[in-house]
């Protein structure tokens, strides 16, 4: 009989193999359905694996996550960014914080972050299989549990770690499920807005570097990207996570007012629409926006929208038409109907209820024995590197919960 079994290979489940080998465990093995573990890590934040986020007080920390923020204080102070940070760089991956906050290795590459995993794990002898899907797992009469692997293997173990990540498959659901655990209904977390719209047209590619966007009660700050099918980018994932349930339950159907200002204001706003009709008065409104790094083809497109001609020079700027400007950057409205995963994060909303579980050990209160990490729980966060931390603390939680238990 192992000591621990852990069903999923990513993120949350590595490092909860790791921890419990770290603390004296010999007995660890990794299940991973999939052809390769850490598969997520891999392509996430674009090849370069967006580690963590450097947000190290633990109360602006927990305002990243949507669902579990309260949850999360306890384990954050049990493991939070900077043990992440000195994890990783004291096993030789120097990691690097961008201007936004993300950290990422500094070889702006996935693999070596996934190196220093395996080659951890290798090192402390924990053990995992590829192509292992779980079929079905039982509580053993003499104690622990039996799980049935797909491809007909019957494995033993003491304890559990379930880290099977979002649950929108029925198998990834299974464990939890098989054991009499609830499971909040999974619906999409981060998503990109499908918007067709005349004044998107023919942009893909142009961004925004700071927008606010508010979709009824919702807003979040950051950077737009206009893409074929509508808007996407930190601001729009941010708030897809804020709304994942309202907005499914709207079927994705739903007003989205964009201030492409960042948050400028009228009064601002207005001022420099002024100060270009006073400074440059001989110039051509669509040639320049009053927005510093306001994208020129964006500007001309909205310049376009309210009837501002080619040709029409700052001087002659009428009111009507400056009062059209200011609607546009302001409170431009978008009419959303539908949306696309965003496929490096593809996080999900829902998950193992966290009433029942203890969120000082990452163990079930229903089942002794069994416990979860990662986002198989109704955890998850905004963009930024948030989610894997969670992975990384629940991870950690468990690991070395499990070590410390003997049953």
């Amino acid at each position: 009989m192992r000591r621990l079994i852990v069903i999923g290979g990513g993120a949350a489940g590595f490092f909860g193999g790791i921890s419990c080998a770290e603390s004296g465990v010999e007995e660890v093995l990794i299940l991973e359905k999939g052809p390769e573990v850490l598969d997520k890590v891999k392509i996430s934040g674009g090849g370069r694996c967006n580690v963590t986020h450097a947000c190290f007080e633990i109360s602006d920390l927990v305002e990243s996550y949507p669902r579990g923020r309260r949850s999360l204080l306890g384990p954050f102070h049990r493991w939070q960014v900077s043990d992440t940070v000195d994890w990783f760089e004291s096993r030789g991956v120097k990691l690097k914080t961008e201007a936004d906050g993300r950290i990422f290795p500094v070889t702006d590459d996935s693999h070596s972050i996934i190196d220093c995993l395996t080659g951890a794990a290798r090192k402390l002898g924990v053990e995992w299989q590829t192509k292992c899907g779980v079929k079905g797992i039982t509580l053993r009469e003499g104690g622990g549990f039996l799980i049935q692997t797909g491809e007909g293997e019957e494995l033993v173990a003491e304890c559990v770690l379930v880290a099977t990540g979002g649950v929108r498959s029925g198998a990834a659901r299974k464990p939890a499920e098989d054991l009499g655990h609830e499971v909040a209904p999974p619906v999409p977390s981060l998503f990109t807005f499908h918007i067709e719209d005349p004044r998107l047209d023919g942009l893909p590619g142009v961004s925004v570097g700071s927008a606010v966007v508010r979709a009824g009660r919702l807003s979040s700050e950051g950077p737009l990207l206009i893409t074929h099918w509508g808007l996407s980018g930190p601001a729009i994932l941010k708030l897809s996570a804020l709304g994942a349930r309202e907005m499914a339950g709207l079927d994705y159907q739903f007003d989205l007012l964009v201030d492409w200002s960042g948050g400028e204001g009228a009064e601002r706003v207005t001022s420099l629409l002024s100060e270009q009709r006073q400074r440059h008065g001989a110039r051509k409104v669509r040639t320049r926006s009053p927005l510093e790094q306001f994208p020129r083809r964006l500007w001309d497109r909205l310049c376009e929208t309210v009837g501002v001609g080619a040709d029409t020079l700052w001087s002659n700027l009428t009111k009507e038409h400056e009062r059209g400007l200011l609607k546009e950057l302001l409170q431009g409205k978008f009419v959303v109907r539908g949306k696309s995963l965003n496929r490096e994060e593809f996080v999900t909303c829902g998950g193992v209820r966290l009433r029942d579980v203890n969120l000082k050990t990452m163990e079930s209160k229903v089942v002794p024995g069994l416990y979860f990490a990662g986002e198989v729980l109704d955890i998850d966060g905004i963009t930024g590197g948030f989610n894997f931390q969670s992975a990384w603390t629940t991870g950690r939680i468990a690991g070395e919960a499990i070590a410390a238990t003997r049953r």
